[in-house]
């Protein structure tokens, strides 16, 4: 499977764009559409790093439009047919639980059973403050405690939880989901307690790999591969149930181009460069690749999801069957 995650800030982050790529992606039969999170960004000199980049700098700065995905995701849901609708990530810790759960479910049941909640603990020790969140300090086990919340609010009907961060007592949180079980949850992240987390309560694993100093290229993400079986083990799972899945930027070279050499950036290069790329991660048991099309306009995303389309995933269909 193969998605795209839109540009939700910066100068691309507006309606018509974003519109146009989700039905561009829905007619293409691409297979998901992802949105990010941030609520505020600090306007002074940040203390924490952000951890995709060497300058430990968000790009693009702090002052710039960045639409909240989940009211984005509800757009979505209305200017789409059948591609599925995920966060990557949504920071848990930054919004009530309950309340969470409950626009989530909507947004489930507004788009027929597409939604994928990728989640993650958070970054920005600055905007956990401005959020009034709970301690930065505690966010991973925040983070557990409150998808737990979430899920008995999906699956049970009144839901009941008592927990160290959180409380719930009989009450009815409906709509449930569309989906039988629930939204799927999609962890975020690639350190050992991003690991531990999707072995013990995760439905796929979700990093971001290609962007130093994140690299995740075969050796690691096979290693890490490892390691998130040993954590689902150690937590009685069964580690085929939790599905791999990779994030990365792409470009797709025009056909006539020379290939390029070198050290060249994985999923970037001519349509048999990114296909041979993306066989090493399919014989890793990667499922569901989420691409950053790496291009500053609308024009140039609409190329690269184009050129993926057709000189890309025809024949890595081909070569599965």
């Amino acid at each position: 499977m193969f998605g795209l995650a839109l540009p939700g800030r910066g100068p691309l982050a507006k309606p018509d764009i974003l519109l146009k790529l989700a039905e561009r992606a829905d007619a293409l039969r691409l297979d998901s559409l992802f949105v990010t999170d941030h609520v505020v960004l600090p306007a002074s000199a940040a203390r924490s790093t952000y951890p995709y980049a060497l300058s430990g700098q968000l790009p693009g700065g702090a002052d710039q439009d960045y639409l909240e995905p989940l009211a984005l995701m509800s757009h979505l849901a209305r200017a789409t047919k059948r591609v599925r609708l995920g966060t990557s990530v949504l920071v848990i810790p930054y919004r009530n639980p309950v309340v969470a759960a409950k626009m989530l479910a909507t947004i489930d049941v507004l788009s027929g059973g597409r939604v994928i909640l990728g989640a993650g603990v958070g970054w920005l020790q600055e905007e956990f403050e401005a959020l009034a969140a709970p301690p930065f300090a505690e966010r991973g086990r925040v983070t557990d405690e409150y998808i737990r919340v979430m899920r008995a609010c999906w699956t049970t009907s009144p839901a009941s939880f008592e927990g160290r961060y959180y409380s719930l007592r009989e009450v009815y949180a409906l709509p449930r989901p569309r989906q039988p079980g629930g939204i799927p949850v999609w962890i975020g992240g690639h350190t050992d307690a991003a690991l531990r987390r999707a072995g013990e309560l995760g439905d796929a694993w979700h990093p971001i790999g290609l962007r130093p100093p994140a690299r995740l290229e075969p050796p690691e993400y096979a290693a890490k591969v490892k390691q998130l079986h040993a954590c689902a083990r150690a937590a009685g799972r069964d580690p085929a149930a939790i599905a791999l899945t990779f994030r990365a930027p792409l470009q797709v070279l025009p056909s006539r181009t020379k290939a390029p050499g070198g050290d060249r950036p994985l999923f970037q290069g001519t349509a048999a460069q990114v296909i041979d790329d993306l066989r090493q991660y399919q014989a890793l048991g990667v499922s569901h690749f989420v691409f950053d099309a790496v291009a500053q306009d609308l024009k140039g995303v609409l190329t690269i999801v184009e050129r993926f389309a057709a000189d890309v995933r025809p024949k890595l269909r081909r070569a599965t069957r």
